[in-house]
């Protein structure tokens, strides 16, 4: 049974790695697995549903004023942004359901109901994802430039970007925002404005996500009124832990990406690759 402690365990690792470039999923499925904790049970994934509401929230609030300036100032302005989300987003799920038959018809053909998210418990499949995506940020950090060559996020560079984040949806420690802007910062574009696309992306992406998982809890449980409002309390309590440690966590991460820090998230993922794969081999199969 879930207990609120858990609940504030699991709240606060999402709401910090959810806005960082280590991968949330990875680091709450280690921790589920530690807590032995089933992450298919319909109470885990409702509450990773309202988790993910709480830190979208917490990107709409830190990011408000830095879109009003650089996007929303003029009808212009708004109409650029626009355009460079709608293309983004599209080039993300034209790779994203492209993957998604790929692997459920060829890579799991075979598998009674195969679905993508059946991968993401695989704990070994989530440490090459963790030293892929450390590996990517390490090269964008070494690389990047003093002076970028671009100023604005132009539509070549809104392709290049949607189709790298098209690829980290389906594997669970891909990090989207490590990927999205280590793929800016090799194109050769501000910080700033990288920071403020790349999290602009998460609030389209995390309301078409809720509905996806809503869908396949109601799909595959038969959940009453009444049991439903039951699991929604918790979810609630973990939204709001949520939202705090996310917003902390966007502080962080401005600040070690304008220090010039972004390589040392790499790093970080290589080891925490280390730790998951050492957990898959710790626990019992």
């Amino acid at each position: 049974m879930l207990n609120y402690f858990q609940i504030l365990i699991l709240a606060l690792i999402q709401g910090a790695c959810e806005l960082l470039p280590v991968s949330s999923s990875a680091h709450v499925i280690a921790a589920e697995k530690l807590m032995k904790l089933d992450p298919s049970s319909p109470e885990m994934t409702m509450l990773l549903v309202m988790l993910h509401t709480g830190t979208m929230f917490a990107v709409i609030v830190y990011f408000w004023k830095g879109w009003k300036r650089d996007y929303f100032a003029s009808s212009r302005q708004v109409q650029w942004f626009a355009i460079q989300i709608i293309i983004a987003t599209f080039c993300t799920g034209v790779v994203y359901l492209g993957l998604k038959v790929l692997i459920e018809k060829i890579f799991m053909r075979g598998a009674a109901h195969a679905e993508v998210e059946d991968l993401f418990s695989n704990l070994r499949l989530i440490a090459g994802s963790l030293a892929m995506v450390g590996v990517l940020i390490i090269y964008a950090g070494w690389r990047e430039e003093k002076s970028p060559r671009h100023s604005e996020i132009q539509p070549a560079h809104s392709i290049w970007i949607g189709l790298v984040q098209g690829i980290c949806v389906p594997f669970r420690g891909f990090s989207r925002s490590g990927a999205t802007i280590s793929t800016g910062l090799l194109l050769g574009l501000p910080k700033q404005k990288l920071e403020e696309f790349s999290f602009a992306l998460a609030v389209v992406l995390t309301p078409l996500a809720i509905a996806q998982e809503a869908h396949r809890l109601i799909k595959a449980h038969s959940l009453s009124q009444e049991s439903a409002l039951h699991l929604l309390t918790p979810g609630l309590v973990g939204m709001i832990f949520s939202f705090v440690a996310g917003l902390v966590a966007l502080k962080w991460l401005s600040r070690w990406l304008e220090a010039g820090r972004w390589k040392f998230f790499g790093y970080y993922c290589l080891a925490a690759a280390a730790g998951v794969l050492a957990l898959h081999f710790a626990l019992p199969h």
